[in-house]
């Protein structure tokens, strides 16, 4: 303590790598915590991570501090709890591991308030804003690679860490390994180190915030996703752009995923109430909007195409869209569909249809989206259909169905996969030539008033 300067604070400096170091060589550094505790819970070094997290752009009202210590800073503790431990015994004193603090638990006791107070937030281990401060200290590397000789199937290799030697791995060993064996392989006390640790990242993140509503498509050039062969766009949009390129600007978000209570084809427009829709965002900048702001975001993305409209623009919670899910097998759809026959028709023809209730029928996956869906024979319900005749050769046909029911295979049988289908039941030829979804049954999200 002596060595610190006057003020009581450790000099800090971002050195060439952009790395965070210590100027104060003539510390000796602690050969417990590689320096964490003497150089880095001072005011001078919180206030430029939080510098950081300012200039990080985000939009938050608390936070969660994520520190990541350098693996070998868990053996070192562990030498020094052996130690204690064996003092203690001396003199007929018991010491077991949970009655230590652990250096990361002190270091979040000591710099939590620092934080709280510089950044004027409190600290919140439920926040979805995250500050991950990463440690390094290269010197001590090697300290841990003894463990792996004597626990090999703790250090197994992933695929998105770069070292076998990652603190979770460390600490299995550790809990694993004999006090014996450990004080023949490492030193108890531990080495002193000539270099404190460094920083070597300080990075903020957003969780994910959704928002859900439901769609209307009225075009029938028009695919609920990107339509890409190949590599190659087929179509120059989709329903999911034409929503989620506002969002991402709006809440300033890197990337989105977009799911759905089922999808419709290209060529078929949604019409009703409309298709219940969630996008996830992901590490947004700007998340807190009021319900007005809200509004005007759905108006935009209304003014912009004439292919869409959005309803019920809302924010949600991830496990709120698990209501969507359920519904997408569950519950029933309604569709109205254009239907040509190669016979002459009357009125009478098609009256039949009317009558039939609860149909059951077996599909199997029909060819059209074989190369994505496996194969299968599907049983679905058709709960009612209703018919309306227009002329000799064609009818509008009205089915409310059971949700994953397809429906072109249904009228046009697809080569006999479907069955019974309306070619079968009618004994003709048909085709559909228009279908529109008339309702999507979710009950999800919930209604807004306009």
């Amino acid at each position: 303590m002596d060595n610190l300067s006057q003020n009581g604070e450790g000099k800090i400096s971002i050195i060439e790598d952009g790395s965070i170091a210590s100027k104060n060589s003539n510390l000796n550094v602690c050969n417990v915590c590689l320096g964490i505790l003497q150089d880095f819970c001072e005011k001078e070094f919180i206030k430029k991570v939080c510098q950081k997290v300012e200039a990080s752009g985000f939009e938050f009202t608390n936070l969660v501090l994520s520190i990541s210590f350098p693996p070998q800073l868990s053996v070192r503790e562990h030498a020094a709890w052996l130690l204690v431990k064996q003092e203690m015994g001396k003199q007929s004193l018991s010491l077991e591991r949970n009655d230590t603090v652990q250096l990361k638990e002190a270091y979040k006791w000591i710099t939590h308030p620092l934080f709280s107070e510089e950044l004027g937030v409190p600290i919140d281990g439920k926040s979805l804003f995250e500050v991950s401060v990463v440690f390094a200290h290269p010197e001590t590397v090697e300290d841990c690679h003894f463990l792996r000789a004597i626990c090999p199937d703790c250090f197994k290799p992933a695929k998105n860490k770069q070292s076998v030697f990652t603190r979770m791995a460390v600490m299995k060993a550790l809990n694993k390994i004999k006090e014996e064996d450990f004080r023949k392989q490492f030193p108890c006390p531990p080495n002193s180190p000539k270099a404190v640790c460094s920083v070597v990242e300080i990075e903020c993140a957003h969780g994910a915030v959704f928002v859900a509503g439901r769609y209307n498509k009225y075009s029938r050039n028009l695919p609920q996703t990107p339509w890409i062969i190949d590599g190659e766009r087929k179509l120059d949009s989709s329903v999911e752009e034409l929503i989620s390129d506002h969002l991402l600007t709006v809440f300033k978000a890197e990337s989105f995923n977009f799911s759905s209570s089922g999808r419709e084809d290209v060529d078929v427009r949604t019409l009703g109430n409309g298709r219940p829709f969630a996008i996830e965002l992901v590490n947004p900048h700007r998340v807190h909007f009021t319900s007005q702001e809200i509004k005007e975001l759905q108006q935009k993305i209304n003014n912009s195409s004439n292919k869409i409209q959005v309803r019920d623009l809302q924010l949600v919670t991830r496990e709120a869209i698990g209501h969507m899910k359920e519904g997408e097998e569950e519950k029933t759809k309604t569709y109205s569909a254009l239907i040509w026959t190669n016979k002459a028709i009357q009125r009478k023809d098609i009256e039949f249809l009317d009558d039939i209730k609860d149909l059951k029928i077996d599909q199997k996956t029909p060819l059209r989206v074989l190369h994505r869906r496996p194969l299968a024979v599907r049983t679905r319900i058709i709960h009612s259909m209703e018919t309306h005749y227009v002329d000799e050769h064609h009818f509008r046909l009205y089915l409310k169905t059971q949700a994953g029911t397809y429906i072109k295979e249904f009228v046009h049988g697809d080569f006999g996969r479907t069955k019974p289908n309306i070619c079968s039941l009618m004994d003709v030829t048909a085709d559909i030539l228009e279908l529109d979804v008339e309702s999507v049954d979710v009950d999800w999200p919930p209604a807004l008033d306009d």
